[in-house]
Formats: C-alpha cells, structure tokens, sequence
C-alpha cells in the first residue's frame, strides 16, 4: 500500500469560532470557520447558531471528500446508433 501524499488526505473541519460580520454584511451570529485538506486550506463566514453552522459545515465535507473519491458502481454507456426511419410513403 502507498502512503498518502499530503493532498491525498480527506476535507477535515479544523476550526468554527465566533466572528463579526464580514465587510457588507449584517447580524452578530457569524461563525468563521476553517477546512483542511493537506496542505490546502479552506476558510469562510456562515451565519447563524453553532449547531447549524457546523451540521451545514460537515455536510459540505462530505460533499467534498465524495467529489474526490473514485465514482463506484459507475455504469459505463455505449453509444449505439439508432434505425433509420422509415420513409413515409
């Protein structure tokens, strides 16, 4: 078996802390939060309660460790070409 290469490692939630609104936006129930992948690093704002912000939070990483996985159970398409019409006649 091979070893991992750092960006081989799946999306991981490092952090979530409370945070001001970014610039241009409103309310006081931001969170700031924090993705890693290796050595690359995602980071961002969601608002509202913690509970939500991370249930929200760790589906978007699921949703990005399935994006990098190999596609299993895949069925592979052929092309076949269709009869000709029959002339109306």
């Amino acid at each position: 078996m091979t070893a991992r290469t750092p960006n081989d490692e799946p999306f991981e939630l490092v952090s979530v802390q409370k945070a001001a609104a970014p610039t241009g936006s409103e309310g006081n129930d931001w969170f700031s939060y924090t993705i890693s992948q290796g050595t690359n690093t995602i980071t961002g704002y969601r608002q509202g309660n913690l509970a939500v912000v991370k249930e929200s939070l760790q589906e978007l990483i699921v949703g990005l460790n399935e994006r990098r996985s190999p596609k299993r159970g895949r069925v592979q398409l052929t092309q076949t070409k269709k009869p000709p019409k029959a002339a109306a006649g």
